[in-house]
Formats: structure tokens, sequence, C-alpha cells
């Protein structure tokens, strides 16, 4: 069965006849879940110095938990979004809220650095599924019309997360230690649970018959190709060594013994369908070029206000908080205009005032100091904003209702993916260009040169996603036109 042409009519059914019976306090608590997964991403970054003096551990061992919080994510993420269409939403993400706290609590106990990296895989599990349901509930229980201010929404929620970790991080282990940044997820994830339980409606029952199979194969094929793809841009701290290069080997080793199981299964974790189709296969394209792009602002753009600005670290935070909060103050704005307008278009603004800001800063001078990056940055992230809301609406909004769950973990995984790739990559343009290892040496105008070429690469991304965004359309509406026909 072609899942990827199941569309609209299905939808309109599904959706709007359980959205009367579902009260807003739903998209309360997912955004609240969607919440607790991102505050956790960036909340333990600030504890990495405490933790490596608290363990007694080189940086090496003490990045393990970051890095195993989001290996995990990265590597469950469509396996879980699949269970979920499988044996319920609800119930999977009840579960998963339930994981998330009782990791949380464990990291906070933990007494050694192995027992805290064992305890973030478990709380990545939980994390993982959050974000994958927290997508697809939100499609199943808001009708399609009103669809782009509920992502627009998610999308603040999960920079309000992002930009809050940090700050948040820093209060708690200076009053409380560092244990609280785990333990604070305790009531959070208590209220979760039970703003679930009372505003989201049980899953439907479905008969043995209909139940689609669990994809076990896939499953254990696409967890290894995503550990080792993730390991592969992220180990060697920026040196590309052998290891590197016969990780990437296993990651395409195993993607292609994964495209050749799916295409054989009976039923496929990831329905390849999908890719082929225009509104699906751009989208998830798009999302992991546009976050490629998004990581550069966070790996470059603090190298450049210190090397090339002089900024302290008060500043270059201070600096660099004008993303997320321009992130937090568009999402649901974005979303509005995504219903106003659709979010074919609103996807091609987004791109195009990334482009713009991106180009800004490809062309920066050092002249126009802090005030011109951050205006730069401003442009960017507001078109990012944009971008978010109209794609994530287009894709959610086009697929079937039994493909939800998996569709909403390879969207999150797009995105992951761009992150690691952008991190390695990014990082790797600007190094080279300012022809250093260490960069804190290097001085002002190779600094804003290593800025230059990374944002000519970031914009030339954004063109090629705008290009796809363009094409898409294009071949939607011949579709469409042929079928009317």
């Amino acid at each position: 069965m072609n899942v990827a042409v199941k569309m609209a009519t299905e939808n309109a059914c599904t959706d709007g006849a359980s959205t009367k019976a579902t009260p807003r306090g739903a998209l309360a608590a997912l955004s609240l879940a969607l919440l607790l997964s991102s505050l956790a991403t960036s909340i333990a970054n600030v504890a990495l110095p405490t933790l490596a003096q608290i363990f007694g551990s080189p940086f090496q061992h003490v990045q393990w938990v970051v890095l195993a919080y989001l290996l995990a994510i990265t590597t469950l993420i469509v396996g879980v979004g699949r269970l979920g269409d499988i044996i319920g939403r609800r119930r999977l993400l009840l579960a998963g809220l339930a994981v998330f706290t009782a990791a949380s609590v464990l990291c906070g106990l933990a007494s050694t650095l192995t027992w805290l990296i064992a305890a973030r895989v478990a709380q990545g599990l939980g994390a993982a599924i959050l974000m994958s349901l927290s997508l697809s509930l939100v499609a199943e229980r808001v009708p399609a019309h009103r669809l782009g201010r509920a992502m627009g929404l998610l999308g603040t929620m999960s920079a309000v997360g992002t930009a809050l970790g940090p700050t948040l991080g820093g209060v708690l282990i200076a009053t409380l230690g560092w244990r609280a940044i785990f333990l604070v997820n305790l009531p959070l994830g208590l209220l979760a649970i039970a703003l679930v339980i009372r505003t989201l409606p049980a899953d439907r029952s479905m008969p043995v018959t209909d139940r689609a199979r669990v994809d076990y194969p896939g499953m254990l094929l696409l967890m290894p190709t995503l550990a080792a793809y993730a390991l592969a841009m992220t180990l060697g701290r920026g040196q590309f060594g052998a290891l590197n290069a016969g990780l990437l080997l296993v990651a395409a080793v195993g993607a292609f013994a994964f495209v050749r199981v799916e295409a054989r299964a009976i039923s496929p974790l990831v329905h390849l369908s999908l890719f082929r189709h225009p509104l699906f296969g751009a989208g998830f394209a798009m999302s992991a070029l546009v976050m490629t792009v998004m990581m550069a602002t966070l790996v470059v753009g603090p190298f450049y206000l210190a090397g090339a600005l002089a900024l302290d670290a008060a500043h270059i935070g201070l600096a660099m908080s004008a993303g997320p909060v321009v992130a937090v103050l568009t999402g649901v704005p974005a979303g509005r205009l995504v219903d106003r307008n659709g979010p074919d278009r609103i996807t091609q603004v987004g791109l195009i005032g990334m482009a713009i800001g991106c180009a800004g800063l490809a062309c920066l001078p050092l002249s126009v100091g802090v005030a011109g990056y951050v205006a730069a940055l401003v442009v960017t992230t507001a078109g990012y904003a944009l971008f978010q809301a109209a794609n994530t609406t287009a894709v959610m909004t086009g697929v079937s209702a039994e493909q939800r769950g998996v569709v909403s973990g390879l969207l999150n995984l797009s995105r992951n993916l761009g992150l690691i790739t952008g991190a390695a990559a990014m990082g790797a343009i600007f190094a080279l260009t300012t022809g250093t290892i260490e960069i804190t040496s290097a001085g002002p105008a190779i600094v804003s040169r290593g800025l230059h070429l990374s944002f000519a690469t970031a914009t030339a991304l954004i063109i090629a996603a705008l290009a796809i965004a363009m094409a898409s359309r294009r071949r939607a509406i011949s579709a469409a036109f042929a079928a009317g026909r």
C-alpha cells in the first residue's frame, strides 16, 4: 500500500472527529512534554565543568553526559514513533514521560560518571518518545485550519527550553548543586503525566487483525546505522580520522541494508514511498539542510564574537541569546501566518529570510561590530521560525493517520542529523579557513574570514533548500492537475 498518497480526505475525517472532544489542555500537556525534552538537551552543557571536577574525569569522558542523551534520541526516535502508531500514542507518551522522569531522578542520584551516563541514555529514550509523539498527537488533536499556530507554539516551547537550559542550569548549580539540574524534572514530569491523563482521551482500541506488525529487523538495522553516523560526526573533537571513516562506512552499509530490508518487509518501519512523495521527501531534506545552517550559528558564532570582536563570555552569551529570543517571540505569529497563507508560501518566505541573514553574515565587515552580527542573526532566526512552523505543518497535515508517529520521528530525525552534521561540517570549514587547530590564537581578520566562508556555505545550503521547496511545489501542482484530469 502506498501510504504517502493517503492524504487530505482521510486526515480531514480523522481530525474532525477527534478534535471536538479535545480540550485546550491537550496542547498545554504536549507543549510541556516537548519543553522537558529540549530543556534536558541544553541544561546539562553548563554542568560539564562541575561534573569534571566532581567525578575527577577529563572532558573526553564527561562530554558523554551530553552525547549519550543526543545519541539515544537520534538512534531511537524513528522506532518509537512507529511503535506509537502501533500500540497507541497516548499510552506510549505516558510511558515515555514515566521513563524520562524516573531516569532524571537516577541522574540526580548518580554516584559515578558511568551511572550518570547510563541514566542519560534512559533519559534520551524517554525524550525520543516525547519529541516524536508530541508532534503526531498535536496533528491528531488540532484541526487542520489551526495546525500552523499549534506547530508554532511547539516551536516556541522548544526554543524556550533550549534558551532556558543554560540560565536555569547555572542558577540551580550555584544554589542547590549539580544534582538539581536533573531532579527539577521530577515535579515537571509528574505535572506532564497528570496533564496527559486528564486532557488526552484514551487510545482507540483496534482489532488485533488490523494492527501493523513491529518491524524488528528494520529497527535493529536502523538503530546501529544512525548511531554509527552520529558517532562518526561527533568523535575526535574536530579531527576526522580512521575511526570516523570506519564509522561512516558502517553507516553507509547499514543504510543500504536497511533500504533492502524495508523494501521487502510486510509492515515496514519506514515506508520508502514516503521519500518519493514530493511533500515528505522535500520536507525531510529541507529540514536537514536548515538545521545544518542553524548549527553554524551555535558553533561558529561564539568564536567570531570572541576572536574577532573580543567579547567576554558574558557579552557573548548576551549576543547569542538574540537567536532564541527571536525564536520564542516569532513562533506563534509564524504559525498564524501559516494558517492564513498556507505552508508552501511561508516555507519559501522563511527560506528567503534565512538566505538574506546568512548572506549578511557571509559579507559582514568587522567595522559593524556586534550590532551587525546580531541584526543578521535576528533575520536568520526569524526566517527559521517561519520555515519551521510551515514545514512541520505541511508534513504533518499531509500524512495519513496511521503513519503520523513514524513521520514525526523522521522529521525530528532529519533535524537531529542536520544538527550533528552542522556541528562537524561547519566547524571543520571554519577551522580549515582559519588555518589553525587552535582557533583561539587566530587574529580578528582570519576569524572574520572563517565566518565569511562558513556562512557563504550556509547561504548555498539555504538556496538549495529553497530550490527543493520550489521544485516540490511544482511537482505537487502537476500531480494535482493530473489527478483532476
